[in-house]
């Protein structure tokens, strides 16, 4: 399921809301107050928990390599397939939330992202090393596709274990981890254009099934050009 986050942002905080629960708010303004102007979003991406509590235990524990906000909190705000949800101090409050008031890096490049055993999706990550090295756990490895496409991944994923992604096009290397795709402008990583992302979501919409020893039987391989 597709989960958005949205974390209040202190500089665009008059009322001074952050991390307020629904009573507090009440007291302070008179009603909940959720301001969406003062939101920024966090995440992004598709993950295997459906139930709120679910989604709220996993962002106090192992979060998600494109998770960019702190644990989740009072005062955050949680989207779904079912509505928005404000996180409150006991349990969550359905609201009204638009998102389109939200903000976000303004570096953000689309990226199609894949994670072992799952489909892959499209998401948004901001175009700094730093993000980039998130999102794959680790070193950045590039393998260049030949379309001025780029898929980014673990440089050291089968040396540290991590499970089996996706064979190469010539069906014997294996990568290993999380990996993502984005545009290649020459010099730097670009977003992905609408036809790339449609290409890279139908290519990897199946996700193979690749034992831990055929990964590790791989380690050592130099990843070359596809």
């Amino acid at each position: 399921m597709r989960v958005k986050i949205y974390q209040i942002n202190s500089e665009r905080d008059p009322d001074r809301t952050h991390f307020l629960g629904s009573d507090e708010r009440n007291n302070l303004c008179g009603n909940l107050n959720i301001n969406p102007s003062a939101y920024d979003e966090v995440f992004n991406a598709v993950i295997d928990e459906t139930d709120l509590e679910e989604i709220f235990q996993r962002f106090n524990t192992v979060g998600h390599p494109l998770y960019r906000g702190y644990s989740l909190s009072v005062s955050d705000v949680v989207v779904t397939e079912k509505g928005a949800f404000f996180c409150d101090s006991i349990g969550f409050k359905s609201i009204e939330f638009d998102e389109t008031k939200t903000q976000k890096p303004s570096d953000m490049m689309k990226i199609v992202y894949k994670e072992p055993g799952k489909p892959a999706f499209e998401t948004e990550i901001p175009n700094h090393y730093k993000d980039l090295s998130k999102a794959v756990k680790g070193l950045l490895e590039t393998v260049y596709n030949g379309d001025n496409t780029i898929i980014v991944c673990n440089e050291e994923g089968k040396l540290i274990g991590m499970k089996g992604n996706i064979h190469l096009d010539n069906g014997t290397s294996i990568i290993a981890g999380p990996f993502f795709v984005c545009g290649d402008d020459g010099e730097n990583f670009r977003g992905l254009t609408d036809e790339e992302t449609e290409k890279y979501l139908k290519k990897y919409v199946e996700p193979e099934d690749i034992s831990d020893d055929e990964t590790q039987s791989d380690v050592g391989f130099t990843i070359v050009g596809m």
